[in-house]
């Protein structure tokens, strides 16, 4: 565990002396937030509003299709 934290700790200063690690950095913080937006949106375990959205349409196009055919 030491040995990462020191891995990342000199990845870390070696960020902030380069300018263009400052630029990946701020993509690395972007996309951090990103995939907590779509976590929150999509929730743990498929529970969010959007998973339920698409589970409501797909259900009810299933029950509109079954009665279409049968």
């Amino acid at each position: 565990m030491l040995r990462h934290f020191v891995e990342v700790s000199e990845a870390l200063k070696r960020l902030r002396e380069n300018e263009g690690g400052v630029v990946s950095f701020e993509y690395v913080i972007v996309a951090a937030c990103v995939v907590a937006a779509v976590g929150l949106a999509f929730g743990a375990g498929g529970t969010g509003p959007i998973s339920s959205a698409l589970s409501a349409a797909i259900s009810a196009i299933s029950a509109k299709v079954i009665a279409a055919v049968g």
